[in-house]
């Protein structure tokens, strides 16, 4: 973001923006570059490791604090958000339904298509994870492993379900700590903002981490791990697009939704958030179209931006999808079936860890590292991951910004205020 405006005559700046490449484009030629490496001088492109890990020692780092500071501070902001009353809770409500919805579609088509099968991690990778101390076993093991003992050594170790517990706990704290809770807040929103730039800072190292990353696996594998990519960006689309069908189609038949007219307004806050891969840039234009389209603007104002914290439809999906992506490859190489046990415990995780995480572009990569780790997968298939994640990142952050913009339709059609307006559309981006 430019600190100042150049006058008028001022055309270098302006030619030095217009010739950088974006991270996206970045991670694609990382991508691209490694391929080759790895299929022209796989002897070499074994040797790249060091580079794939340092990347992902780097988003280990990130995990705890990120998640911990995140949830804590939503909470604390929920809590804010139950003095509004009735709209609140129902904008809560619909939240945590569409996310319900959004997991199970996206563990059912990757259960169906399953794009992990077969797909091999390299065996020393897999057998050298870093795995919770005692990992549990049982359904009641699984229950007490999420209340440690020790809060620090939760932290430390990583281990995402005691620390979602920990935030979720203190963050109820807070919120009962009433004015003498909200230093508390602002530190906790202060580290989770500042943890955000950290991560932003460690992305741009993707496009080395991820052409190493995937040099590496056809270095060991062979070309023919693009396949298992190629399905997996697939296989999320169609959750994707299914989802958006499913949701869609239950606000038309409940609550008789202008399917038509809100295609039509929010066209262009997806196209930007497709363009641009953040939610952020889109929300402007996407509380306009609403207020266009006949929300009122103090529900606009308080759906939409919330759900950036609690309605990541996309982000949670993808979460979904790339986690069990992850199990299945890991059971390739001999690791415990991932089963429906296992895979109800994540969605109930995936329902508290995937809340926040639309304010960096892929820093949702921390979510799914801290999933997988937690759940004892290796974070090698997360590398594998990292090559194709901007093709995906463009699709869950769009989806991301439908699911709140349909969510402000939702809401106001629920309070019985929702008045559809015959106005002009905003223009689609430029």
């Amino acid at each position: 973001m430019t600190a100042s405006a150049p006058g008028p005559g001022s055309a270098a700046p302006e030619t030095k923006h217009r010739w950088r490449l974006s991270l996206n484009r970045q991670i694609l030629i990382g991508l691209l570059f490694g391929g080759l490496l790895g299929w022209l001088e796989p002897t070499w492109a074994v040797k790249t490791a060091f580079l794939r890990d340092i990347f992902v020692n780097l988003i280990k780092a990130l995990v705890a604090p990120l998640i911990f500071s995140s949830v804590v501070a939503g909470i604390a902001r929920g809590g804010d958000a139950r003095k509004v009353g009735r709209l609140g809770l129902k904008s809560i409500v619909y939240f945590e339904a569409a996310t319900t919805l959004a997991l199970i579609v996206g563990l059912v088509v990757v259960n169906v298509v399953q794009p992990g099968r077969g797909l091999a991690i390299p065996q020393t990778v897999a057998a050298g994870a870093a795995l919770p101390p005692n990992p549990p076993g049982t359904l009641v093991e699984t229950v007490v492993h999420a209340f440690p003992s020790n809060i620090v050594g939760a932290l430390a170790n990583g281990d995402v379900l005691p620390i979602v517990i920990l935030a979720v706990l203190f963050g109820l704290a807070v919120v009962a700590a009433g004015e003498r809770g909200r230093p508390v807040t602002a530190l906790c929103e202060a580290v989770a903002h500042v943890m955000f730039k950290f991560t932003d800072l460690v992305m741009h190292l993707a496009p080395l981490g991820v052409g190493a990353a995937i040099a590496v696996t056809i270095g060991r594998q062979g070309a023919g791990i693009l396949g298992h990519l190629a399905l997996l960006v697939g296989s999320l689309y169609v959750a994707l697009i299914i989802f958006l069908g499913l949701l869609l189609g239950a606000a038309r038949y409940i609550l008789n939704l202008p399917i038509r007219e809100f295609a039509r307004a929010v066209r262009a806050p997806f196209a930007l958030a497709f363009a641009t891969s953040s939610s952020e840039s889109a929300l402007p234009k996407a509380m306009e179209a609403m207020v266009d389209l006949g929300v009122p603007p103090h529900v606009a104002d308080f759906v939409i931006p919330t759900g950036y914290s609690f309605n990541l439809d996309g982000s949670t999906l993808y979460l979904a999808v790339a986690s069990v992506f992850v199990a299945q490859a890991a059971e390739t190489t001999g690791a415990a079936h991932f089963g429906l046990r296992q895979q109800l415990l994540l969605l109930t995780t995936l329902l508290v860890t995937s809340k926040g995480v639309a304010a960096v572009p892929r820093a949702v990569l921390v979510t799914l590292l801290a999933t997988v780790h937690g759940f004892g997968l290796p974070a090698e298939g997360v590398a594998i991951i990292l090559g194709v994640d901007a093709l995906m990142d463009m699709a869950r952050t769009s989806v991301n910004v439908v699911g709140n913009c349909l969510a402000s339709v939702v809401v106001a059609k629920w309070e019985g205020v929702f008045k559809l307006r015959r106005t002009p559309v905003l223009p689609l981006p430029e």
